[in-house]
């Protein structure tokens, strides 16, 4: 994985006349589990030669039929097709079974505690934004604000750069309505303080939000608040093979801190968070 800032920066655009083809890599591992509508495996897989360190993730499937036959415990090898801002799999193949899957989970950060529901206050946490200040959600107060997890160095585009594009998308939806509420807040929280420093953040952070700054900060978190907070959000990740393996929790707090909606994986749209940060705007703390 490239331990640079751009390691989750999406490629330049495709040159004029048509999309560019997309990168394909060749990939071994062993599902670990696949969704009910066969749209989704989560697979452990080797290390993706100039691409990716070996790791667990959770991969889409345009066709359905791509994963007939296959289930949890199954050696597969696939074709990773990624392009500047999706990623699927294709071409499938079964090599085999195995007892042992292999999924070793998060240790640490997945606690035997009830997951908080809506309406449900969050507890205070801090964090350092981009520019090595320290700061809570307690600061964000009067405001509607959503926040959600990525780390810099993420290769996958369905992944934190997702979550980044969908951030920068309903920020622009918000600040181009005349009629929408001023109190709202995006706040993107890496959980990778080993390598997301201040410094690193600044320039994720320039390049999704530009050099206007309004109603969106980065931060990284620190052990002690993702061991607090991880759990009330059921989030979870992990350290696996040079990288960090995760799911995805996007959560919108109203303005006395209590959860207003909570979106998870990576389907919701911009404008769905959008919706959802007008209508918890609008509630009194």
């Amino acid at each position: 994985m490239v331990a640079a800032v751009t390691g989750c920066k999406p490629e330049a655009a495709p040159p004029p006349g048509g999309a560019a083809p997309p990168k394909t890599y060749t990939v071994h591992g062993v599902v670990q589990a696949i969704a009910a509508d066969r749209r989704q495996a989560l697979i452990k897989h080797d290390a993706i030669p100039g691409y990716m360190a070996a790791m667990t993730m959770e991969f889409s499937a345009r066709d359905t039929n791509v994963l007939a036959g296959v289930a949890g415990g199954d050696e597969i090898a696939f074709t990773l097709a990624v392009t500047e801002t999706d990623d699927w799999i294709e071409n499938v193949q079964r090599l085999g079974r195995t007892n042992i899957y292999g999924l070793s989970g998060p240790p640490g950060w997945h606690v035997e505690e009830p997951e908080l529901a809506v309406g449900d206050p969050l507890p205070d946490y801090d964090f350092t934004d981009e520019n090595g200040q320290v700061v809570r959600f307690s600061d964000f107060r009067g405001r509607a604000l959503a926040f959600t997890f990525f780390f810099t160095s993420c290769p996958l585009p369905d992944y934190c750069p997702r979550m980044s594009r969908n951030f920068q998308e309903a920020r622009a939806l918000l600040l181009a309505d005349t009629n929408a509420p001023a109190n709202w807040q995006l706040l993107s929280i890496s959980f990778d303080s080993a390598f997301d420093t201040p410094q690193i953040l600044a320039g994720y952070a320039k390049y999704y939000r530009g050099e206007d700054s309004r109603h969106w900060r980065f931060a990284v978190a620190g052990t002690n608040t993702l061991a607090g907070l991880a759990p009330k959000v059921d989030l979870s990740f992990w350290r696996e093979g040079g990288s960090i393996s995760h799911n995805l929790r996007t959560v919108v707090l109203d303005p006395g801190g209590k959860i207003a909606a909570q979106f998870d994986g990576n389907s919701w749209t911009p404008q769905q968070l959008a919706a959802a940060i007008r209508q918890a705007a609008a509630k009194r703390e």
